[in-house]
């Protein structure tokens, strides 16, 4: 079954009609001529629509190797391009054009990707009335990023409850994955008289390129509460999806599904096997990314009492079984995030050094059986958003921001 965008326009324009419109015209955001130096695009005005002063920062780069970065500021999404590695930046673009309250902190984060032909894509998680319930809404552009889409909502289910940590990927003939973590099974269990652990990942997915869209699915139920998806597109163009898996025994450890086709979500496998029995949600998700031989590089968390901390491990055979399984990182790290680029695997994550919060790097050219000693590449003094790696065709880069700015820079310039 196949709903239109109408069903989720007249949604939207329920939840929103009371809502203040976004400034006419954007302002113009800083230039940042010294990026390749390490330098960072600077908050001057926390009041300005700048990628600066933003409350978290998505970069993706394009098929013509332009980078677009997609942040949140008072309650609306921008889009910005740059043709010059992030040196300076094009003038940002509102997405939804009347405010909405949006989650954009820690592992809530807009989505953006790009098709071949350079048409744009977002999702984000709007925040609703109660305590942790969320839509998950989307919005495109056909311009090349000059204007975009009405904001519509995915989820079918339109109850006030947890629809969250959305995720995006587009396919290679312009299909549209978007996953989410749902509380509708949760909810309907209530009625009965069996527990039901977590949440469910759900996903919807459009053929038309977000025109309309397939209705809900179930991948799995029983999913972590609020730790993020890792999500990748394999080399035969079909979705692969890690989370935090809630496993008989309350064991939270990680889960993979890879797709048979776009309609049919796998059999799910077991990632991780730290055997850590928590009752509550950490809050930190894993980080998947596929390379050109088909090799699957994940890390995640672990708060096991006797295999705690971050690990990484990479499999060969779609995921079925994952070798390696190394652990980095110091005392606190936290939130690791991966890319790939030929044979170059790179992983950053977060440590606190007891003054500054550090953002660490790992880096090995063989595809993950042996690697550099872990270095510290950058600091800051006062609140840091998470590490994102992120990788076009010649060089993988950082992308961070901390109190001061935004900055994203190749890592070989480290």
């Amino acid at each position: 079954m196949k709903m239109g965008f109408w069903f989720f326009l007249t949604a939207s324009l329920l939840v929103s009609a009371c809502a203040s419109q976004a400034p006419s015209q954007p302002a113009t955001d800083v230039s940042n001529k010294d990026s390749a130096a390490g330098k960072l695009v600077v908050c001057s005005d926390k009041t300005t629509a700048s990628v600066a002063c933003s409350n978290t920062v998505t970069a993706v780069f394009d098929s013509k190797g332009r980078l677009w970065v997609a942040w949140v500021n008072q309650d609306h999404v921008y889009v910005q391009r740059s043709g010059d590695k992030g040196n300076s930046f094009s003038e940002p673009v509102v997405v939804n054009k009347i405010a909405e309250p949006i989650i954009a902190h820690d592992e809530y984060r807009p989505k953006i990707q790009l098709d071949q032909q350079g048409n744009i894509f977002l999702t984000w998680t709007r925040s609703l009335d109660k305590r942790h319930t969320g839509h998950i809404r989307f919005s495109r552009s056909l311009d090349g990023g000059k204007s975009f889409s009405e904001p519509v909502t995915v989820n079918d289910n339109q109850d006030v409850i947890s629809h969250r940590f959305d995720s995006l990927l587009v396919g290679e003939n312009g299909e549209i994955f978007i996953a989410w973590l749902d509380a509708r099974d949760k909810e309907k269990a209530k009625t009965g008289s069996a527990e039901f652990l977590g949440t469910s990942l759900y996903y919807a997915w459009s053929d038309d390129g977000g025109k309309s869209f397939h209705a809900n699915q179930l991948v799995a139920p029983h999913t972590c509460e609020c730790c993020r998806l890792g999500t990748a597109l394999d080399l035969d163009n079909l979705p692969v999806v890690i989370w935090r898996h809630v496993f008989p025994g309350g064991i939270r450890d990680h889960a993979l599904i890879k797709f048979e086709n776009w309609q049919t979500p796998g059999e799910l496998r077991q990632l991780s096997h730290e055997n850590w029995k928590i009752d509550a949600c950490p809050h930190h998700g894993p980080a998947l990314a596929i390379a050109d031989d088909g090799a699957y590089h994940a890390v995640w968390f672990s708060g096991a009492e006797s295999r705690q901390g971050l690990y990484y491990g990479y499999s060969t055979d779609q995921g079925l079984t994952f070798a390696g399984s190394m652990h980095f990182g110091g005392q606190g790290a936290m939130h690791p995030h991966l890319a790939t680029l030929g044979q170059q695997v790179a992983i950053t994550w977060l440590e606190f050094d007891g003054t500054n919060t550090v953002v660490r790097l790992l880096r090995s050219s063989d595809a993950g059986k042996s690697w550099s000693e872990p270095r510290q590449v950058a600091t800051a003094a006062g609140p840091a958003d998470y590490p994102y790696l992120v990788a076009d065709r010649a060089a993988i880069y950082l992308s961070w921001r901390n109190g001061q700015g935004y900055q994203i820079r190749a890592l070989e310039s480290f």
